[in-house]
This record gives C-alpha cells, sequence and structure tokens, in this order.
C-alpha cells in the first residue's frame, strides 16, 4: 500500500496531497453507461484514486491501456502501486490539464474537478483557490486571472 504523506507549514496548515482513495469514494458511481466502449466491472469503483485521484470507468480504461493495466477489471492498482498511482496521475495530467494551464487556476479546477464548478460544489472551488493563492503568496508568485472555475 501507497503511504502518502501531508506536508505541513509552521502554521500548521496542510498541504492536501494525503489521500490514496476518495473520501467515501466506494459510495460513489462513477460508472459512466454512456461510454459503452469502457464497460463497468460490476464489482469494480472506479472512484477517485491516486495523486490527481484518477475517476470514472473511461479514465481508468484509457490511463490502463496507455501506461499498461488492466483499468476496468484492476483499477485498485492506481491506490496499490506506486510506479502506477504516479504514472496514472501524469497521464491524466498530460491528457486533460495541460493544455488548459494558460487560461488560469480555474481552468484546471474544472479539468481536474468539473462537477465543482457552476454551483456543483462552491464551497470546495472557493476552498481550492484560497489554497493556490496562499501557496504563489509563499512562492513570491503571482497567481494570475481566472481562478474561479
Amino acid at each position: 500500500m501507497i503511504e502518502w504523506f501531508c506536508w505541513w507549514h509552521n502554521d500548521n496548515s496542510v498541504v492536501h496531497f494525503c489521500y490514496i482513495e476518495e473520501i467515501d469514494g466506494p459510495s460513489r458511481d462513477y460508472c459512466d453507461e454512456t461510454k459503452t466502449q469502457y464497460p463497468c466491472n460490476p464489482g469494480k469503483g472506479y472512484y477517485g484514486r491516486g495523486p490527481l485521484q484518477l475517476s470514472w470507468n473511461y479514465n481508468y480504461a484509457l490511463a490502463g491501456k496507455d501506461i499498461g493495466f488492466d483499468g476496468l477489471n484492476n483499477p485498485e492498482i492506481v491506490a496499490t502501486d506506486p510506479a502506477i498511482s504516479f504514472r496514472a496521475a501524469l497521464w491524466f495530467w498530460m491528457n486533460n490539464v495541460h493544455s488548459v494551464i494558460g487560461q488560469g487556476f480555474g481552468a484546471t479546477i474544472r479539468a481536474i474537478n468539473g462537477m465543482e464548478c457552476n454551483g456543483g460544489n462552491s464551497n470546495s472551488v472557493t476552498s481550492r483557490v484560497q489554497y493556490y493563492t496562499q501557496y504563489c503568496n509563499q512562492l513570491g508568485v503571482a497567481p494570475g486571472d481566472n481562478l474561479q472555475c
């Protein structure tokens, strides 16, 4: 099992990189049955796992195809194999996020957590923006425009 670590700043604020699996993930349904070319295995859950919380049957299938694991029948490997975990995160980043970086932090939120946008979970979006601007301030860089999704 992979053990994530949490970095602590001197004011005890945690840098959120702590979860191998999505909180309450097994209770959520991330099977998009309209993506029939990526059929869900009834005994498997396609909830968030790994550094970028890979989610949805189609993402597991495509990541698995590209980096060499059976994403539909063994999605758990993203939480148990460190190499696959980070390869899946990099796969997701390069295929879904990298192209929108120049559009501002809000575009990256939409690419990673689109369900939170447009009122889906405005508290989470606000929290992400607050952490991002805090980290930018600590690093002495401007956060840029378009922070909200």
